[in-house]
């Protein structure tokens, strides 16, 4: 597993040497795009605009618009914009993990210690273990500034980067209903979810999608392909909810019994 940033976390006085590799994987397949016309595949180019040559990697840099003419930026522009939070996780705040919302997440990192940082490390995992807190924390890495919580996976320190305030959009956008529930039909619902509360079982959540395409793809190689039932979703009418909610329990005792 490679390591995707080097740096260190800091609380308090404390400092940890620390390594951050990606703690989640893709999971769809690798697919190439291709001519709909002759099956070849497909590749992009980086070209100059003005006289329409391939650029290498390599002779591509980075540039800020002002007044109708780029302001270049080297690699040390970036790393001098903070030099501190380029190099270091600070860790601002403790909060109880119900204080956040699950809009928020968008990626874990694995934390593993550098030489000589083993047992900060130790003791600030069973320190967040015990007192089920997470560490709030700023740093950049690729050039942009990430917020971050920091909790504990399994024996790891694990590291989730969140979004900013000012990333998340304004819910009233959505003109969300203003319709009223009866009292009936909202014991029965949380009822329903009662009978369906469980101890999260993680093991017990697959992805099969990308094997269910597969088998599309394997269908298609071999010349046998067999058409799908289509599947459409309709919304419960409002006068059918409490038969719907009676159904569903109905359905889930009897197959708990």
């Amino acid at each position: 597993m490679k390591s995707i940033w080097n740096g260190s976390i800091s609380f308090g006085l404390v400092s940890i040497p620390i390594k951050l590799f990606s703690g989640s994987d893709e999971g769809t397949l690798d697919l190439d795009m291709l001519d709909s016309h002759d099956g070849e595949r497909i590749r992009y180019k980086r070209v100059n605009e003005k006289t329409g040559e391939e650029v290498e990697w390599k002779d591509i840099v980075k540039g800020y618009k002002k007044d109708d003419k780029y302001i270049i930026l080297e690699k040390e522009d970036f790393e001098n914009a903070n030099i501190k939070k380029n190099k270091t996780i600070d860790i601002e705040q403790f909060i109880t993990d119900s204080e956040v919302a699950d809009v928020l997440f968008k990626k874990p990192y694995f934390i593993k210690p550098q030489k000589g940082g083993e047992k900060s490390y130790t003791l600030l995992r069973d320190a967040l273990k015990k007192t089920k807190k997470l560490g709030v924390a700023t740093f950049v890495m690729r050039q942009k500034e990430n917020l971050s919580l920091i909790g504990v996976y399994k024996e790891a320190l694990v590291l989730h980067v969140i979004r900013f305030e000012d990333e998340i959009r304004d819910t009233s956008e959505l003109e969300l209903p203003k319709s009223k529930v009866a009292k009936k039909e909202l014991d029965m619902a949380i009822s329903l979810i009662d009978q369906y509360t469980e101890k999260f079982d993680f093991a017990r959540f697959k992805d099969v999608y990308n094997q269910q395409l597969l088998k599309i793809i394997e269908s298609k190689a071999s010349g046998k392909v067999t058409k799908k039932e289509k599947f459409e979703s309709k919304a419960t009418p409002a006068k059918d909810l409490m038969a719907q909610l009676k159904a569903s329990l109905e359905k889930r005792n009897k197959k708990a019994s």
